[in-house]
């Protein structure tokens, strides 16, 4: 007879091996892998990285730095000051004209507020146009149609944050919580009321969190708009380097650097008390 606390043979061999992943799980593993690793030779292959550029580029930048050196502060006052605050001025107005156009396609886009399959996706399509159009590329194109200046910066900044501004919005109307709309639907609420006193307090938070994190990441993609006319401190930086005033291209760039600290500073202080 054989103890009934001791496995036998053939119960030893149908023991179970607990393995974290099953095979088809492993498989799928391993094949994203071996893509990821392709597209890396591949991308790695087309860029064609010349070994001489690279080998000489801690004596390029060093070169670079020397000749910035000493950063001509004596140039602020003349050109760049009034060239940064219009950089400030292009953020602010194309920050406030995205949100005035982009709320209405954020409302639009969220399907629990308006349940209609053709204005979703009409909506979903220009928040798409909006952010799949890089800034310098909107820029150029107000450039064509308005000439250089400030106003088509205003408006390339503006164009290119409808998307994000819309997008976002949109997402949190449609994680309003239920509740409240159902609860002003039962007591008759029109459409209007249920917008202004269902889901607005919900997602009054998320709209000034959205509305300031653009506006910073406005702030600095206007201060490189101007390198294709369309305004700003750019445009200085753009004829500086032109003339291969590096001291001046310092100054610029450090200028270009405060007003980013500054912003982000403003934009936290600003959270801390709002949000």
């Amino acid at each position: 007879m054989t103890d009934a606390g001791i496995a036998t043979p053939a119960a030893a061999s149908h023991e179970r091996i607990w393995r974290r992943f099953t095979r088809a799980q492993r498989l799928t593993r391993f094949a994203v892998y071996l893509a990821v690793v392709a597209a890396i030779v591949m991308a790695a292959q087309t860029i064609e990285v010349i070994p001489e550029f690279l080998a000489d580029a801690p004596e390029q930048v060093v070169d670079l730095v020397s000749r910035m050196w000493p950063i001509d502060f004596a140039h602020y006052p003349d050109a760049i000051h009034a060239a940064l605050m219009e950089t400030i001025h292009i953020a602010t107005l194309g920050t406030l004209l995205a949100l005035v156009l982009a709320l209405p396609v954020g409302v639009l886009a969220a399907n629990n507020l308006v349940p209609s399959l053709p204005l979703n996706l009409l909506a979903k399509l220009i928040l798409v146009s909006s952010r799949s159009v890089n800034s310098l590329v909107w820029a150029l194109l107000f450039v064509g149609i308005f000439g250089p200046g400030a106003l088509a910066g205003t408006l390339a900044i503006a164009f290119r944050s409808i998307g994000f501004v819309g997008k976002l919005f949109g997402e949190a109307l449609d994680e309003a919580q239920r509740g409240p709309i159902e609860a002003l639907t039962a007591a008759g609420a029109p459409w209007l009321s249920r917008l202004s006193f269902g889901y607005w307090p919900q997602v009054r938070p998320a709209f000034w969190s959205i509305a300031l994190f653009r506006w910073d990441i406005n702030v600095r993609e206007s201060a490189v708009l101007g390198l294709v006319g369309a305004g700003g401190i750019g445009m200085v930086l753009d004829s500086a380097l032109n003339l291969f005033q590096w001291n001046r291209v310092a100054m610029v760039l450090l200028a270009i650097f405060a007003v980013v600290i500054a912003a982000e500073i403003v934009v936290t202080q600003v959270r801390r008390r709002v949000i």
